[in-house]
């Protein structure tokens, strides 16, 4: 790993638990230098290097392909921070994966734990001015109070601020689709943050419930209606015969399974799930681009009109990602890829605000810590 030094008057920002990228790409539309990015996921990390790599705020990042665990990051600081400071931290350590049992047990044992650890000894080291978690709503469920006591504990003690877990829908930032995540800022004491409101206020609300200066909810036509892409990613899942007759038989525009009328053994002891194999509604807002968003079985993934799952691009441009970013790995691979990813005019939205109010009126004057 090389030592870089970068243009001083463009504040850098670091990427934990990457993924494709999707965080990083708004940090540097927003105006920020990536630095460095750790992500493990091999297919994610293609996918970082073809696309952040060959932008001019990435560039100049190193992407770190193992696990957070085995970086230093004192070590890391010496080759990549010897002359400019780290102004936002991103990503959150995941709590996806781990059993009930573990969640209720959670100790010095947890592997979130380990990676909580992991995350804010880059804090620690690295003092990044701001930082800001995201993560799924199931992170606030009783059941993770361990999780986030231990993140917050942690918080504090490496000498930040940090805010109350804040849920925002996607919808209410102009994306078009219905995805609440949670996200946690954290800003480093001694920052000025007078003046600073968080969340920032949406820009969108339920057309029917409309307030003076806000927009209307933007539904996800526009997405089916675009031209096809022609790129490796607009493809989507080859379906058997008997599952396209199912589709056919299913109204377009946000028709469901019922409507379509399959009906499996499961379906007749539990008459739940009556989105599956549901089509999208192109005059809503999407459903939540899962990891598993190209596949019909696992939600209402089915194209508004025609008789398939979305394509790879189609989830892609939900997610508000570029129709020149694309993903590698095939179709399971880039579908983990989306779901797993910020909106980028979602994150572009919260780091532009981050930006304004925490870093650019002191950015010039801070001294390297």
């Amino acid at each position: 790993m090389k030592t870089v030094k970068l243009n001083n008057s463009e504040p850098v920002a670091v990427d934990l638990f990457a993924g494709a990228g999707g965080f990083s790409l708004a940090a540097i539309l927003s105006g920020f230098s990536i630095d460095f990015a750790i992500e493990n996921d091999s297919y994610a990390v293609q996918s970082y290097k073809n696309n952040i790599l060959t932008l001019p705020g990435g560039k100049e990042a190193c992407v770190l392909d193992k696990s957070i665990l085995e970086y230093d990051p004192e070590l890391i600081k010496k080759q990549r921070f010897e002359s400019k400071s780290c102004d936002l931290l991103l990503g959150g350590p995941p709590c996806q994966g781990f059993s009930a049992h573990r969640i209720l047990n959670a100790g010095v044992n947890d592997p979130r734990n380990e990676l909580i650890l992991a995350y804010f000894a880059f804090v620690r080291t690295l003092k990044p001015r701001v930082f800001l978690m995201e993560n799924v709503p199931g992170i606030l469920w009783e059941r993770h109070r361990p999780y986030i006591e231990k993140f917050y504990e942690e918080g504090r003690q490496a000498g930040y601020h940090v805010f109350e877990p804040v849920t925002l829908d996607a919808r209410d930032f102009g994306v078009p689709q219905r995805r609440k995540r949670v996200f946690i800022l954290g800003i480093r004491k001694g920052c000025d943050y007078k003046n600073f409101i968080w969340p920032p206020h949406p820009t969108h609300r339920d057309p029917k419930k409309l307030n003076e200066g806000l927009l209307p909810w933007v539904n996800c036509g526009h997405v089916f209606s675009a031209p096809p892409a022609y790129d490796i990613n607009d493809i989507h899942m080859n379906h058997g015969v008997e599952l396209v007759e199912v589709f056919k038989r299913t109204p377009p525009n946000g028709g469901s399974r019922k409507d379509s009328g399959r009906m499996l053994a499961c379906h007749e002891k539990h008459d739940g799930h009556k989105d599956v194999y549901g089509r999208i509604d192109p005059a809503q807002p999407a459903p939540t681009m899962t990891t598993a968003c190209i596949n019909p079985s696992k939600g209402r993934f089915v194209h508004p009109t025609e008789h398939h799952g979305i394509t790879v691009r189609q989830a892609a441009r939900i997610q508000t990602f570029p129709d020149d970013f694309t993903f590698v790995g095939g179709l399971t691979a880039a579908g983990r890829q989306i779901g797993n990813a910020v909106p980028i005019d979602l994150g572009r939205f919260l780091i532009e605000h981050i930006k304004k109010y925490l870093i650019d009126k002191n950015h010039s004057s801070d001294s390297l810590i």
